[in-house]
């Protein structure tokens, strides 16, 4: 007999529950944590092709233990209540996990962005902003919504630019929302901040011995043959990354018109640009073309990267999925049922709540830099630059005076003397933020009672942090 799946939403209840169980919280903090505090939903008309178009938006305030509140906005049909209150609850949980000082938001509108020209994108994009940020939905000090499934940079710029419309002498509009282009307030790194939280998160993974022993591996990414699911934006960025900087293998990429195999390994940027070019994987050159894309999730390989939508690994498939390292880089690609089925044959997830973090946690950089109205580095990247360029001379200076005969690598002297710009400080603070992560993750992995996985382990590192935050406040 099939058991019905639960929802998504109704998973991210379960997997709270199994956290709860084996924390000491009060009743009444544990049931504060877990509701969503509010969904707003929009129903608003916009005239194109000649008629009125009626568009349906959310957006989803989970905890304001910690304001302002964060999350994505995304353009799906697929898009409705449940699954944004879902989201915005992962939001919470993730942030408090990174330690990115923000409560958990989400927000969505149900449209097929391939489905509508830019400039009626933009008049869309336009009306469901000024519908949030006249409720102060889209506030730097209330609401900062980010890109998602179906957005990106262009849309965070309209956003940005309808809330500075409306706020007209607000000095930190542009703090309203993250992920935007940098030249309109942007940051160096955000685009790619995802799918770097994912290499950070498994390089982290691969440091710790005892782990690994976990999904018998060994080694480090070297040689690690990969299947990926989704070419979208975090899955293309961490395949690139761990492919061309840490020598794994992709031997399979799974889309939605198909999946494409080779044992070898799958040039990524190549693929990226013959997607870019004929919208489809279809008839690349580098790899097998197979119809059956969620059948390669089956098969053989070191690490599944699953980064598309939610519930891609169900209890239809668990079962057959033989990777013994899951990252979750999508929110909610294992369901609950799945999660039980993987647990048990011993397969090692790191959980989505902290594997694709990078994003927020990027965000927050960016945020910080609209409100303090300086980018990062540009006080301080000279003064290193000369620091490190007087250490050099005078080493130079020692090894001449007594005929020593020294040279200093010249890449070594360029790396060294290299003044840390943005986007060298925005990966170095995400790649702290995810190995401080899963340190405290993994601490509770592997002292707590009852903790048989990093995805509760997760959960409890971050709920005891919101229920600090309330308990602060006297709640």
């Amino acid at each position: 007999m099939h058991l019905a799946e639960p929802s998504f939403r109704e998973s991210v209840d379960l997997m709270f529950n199994r956290a709860v169980a084996l924390m000491d919280l009060s009743p009444g903090l544990e049931e504060k944590i877990r509701v969503c505090n509010s969904t707003y939903t929009v129903r608003f008309g916009v005239r194109l092709r000649g008629k009125i178009f009626t568009f349906t938006g959310y957006r989803s305030v989970h905890s304001e233990h910690m304001e302002p509140v964060k999350g994505g906005i995304r353009f799906a049909l697929s898009v409705s209540q449940d699954e944004v209150e879902a989201l915005a609850a992962l939001m919470t949980y993730k942030c408090a996990l990174v330690e990115t000082p923000f409560g958990g938001s989400k927000g969505g509108l149900c449209l097929d962005p391939r489905e509508w020209d830019e400039h009626e994108l933009e008049q869309i994009t336009r009306r469901f902003a000024y519908e949030l940020a006249k409720r102060d939905l889209i506030h730097p000090a209330q609401n900062v919504p980010a890109p998602d499934m179906g957005t990106g940079e262009r849309e965070m710029a309209w956003i940005a630019d309808q809330y500075a419309r409306m706020n007209t002498t607000d000095i930190n509009a542009r703090a309203c929302v993250t992920g935007k282009p940098i030249n309109a307030g942007g940051i160096h790194g955000r685009v790619e901040a995802t799918g770097r939280g994912v290499q950070y998160a498994l390089r982290e993974f691969f440091r710790h011995g005892e782990d690994k022993a976990r999904a018998e591996l060994s080694g480090d990414l070297d040689g690690k043959r990969v299947i990926v699911q989704g070419l979208g934006n975090v899955g293309y960025h961490a395949a690139k990354f761990i492919s061309e900087e840490d020598g794994a293998k992709i031997i399979g990429v799974i889309e939605r018109d198909g999946a494409l195999v080779n044992p070898d390994g799958i040039p990524i940027e190549d693929l990226h640009h013959w997607m870019s070019k004929t919208g489809s994987i279809r008839g690349f050159a580098h790899a097998d073309y197979t119809e059956e894309g969620a059948a390669l999730l089956e098969e053989e390989c070191d690490i599944l990267i699953p980064a598309a939508m939610e519930g891609v690994i169900t209890r239809e498939n668990a079962a057959r999925i033989k990777a013994p390292l899951i990252i979750e880089a999508a929110n909610g690609p294992i369901t609950f049922g799945a999660d039980e089925i993987l647990r048990q044959k011993g397969t090692i997830i790191i959980p989505d709540l902290y594997a694709n973090a990078g994003g927020v946690t990027v965000s927050y950089f960016e945020w910080v830099k609209n409100l303090s109205h300086i980018r990062f580095g540009r006080m301080q990247r000279r003064a290193e630059e000369a620091r490190s360029r007087a250490l050099v001379e005078e080493l130079e200076r020692l090894s001449a005076d007594q005929g020593l005969g020294w040279e200093l690598k010249p890449d070594f002297k360029q790396k060294f003397m290299q003044g840390s710009d943005e986007l060298a400080l925005v990966r170095s603070g995400l790649d702290d933020a995810m190995r401080t992560a899963y340190q405290s993750m993994r601490e509770v992995w592997h002292g707590g009672e009852g903790v048989e996985d990093l995805r509760v382990a997760a959960y409890i590192v971050a709920i005891r942090r919101v229920a600090a935050t309330y308990r602060s406040k006297g709640l």
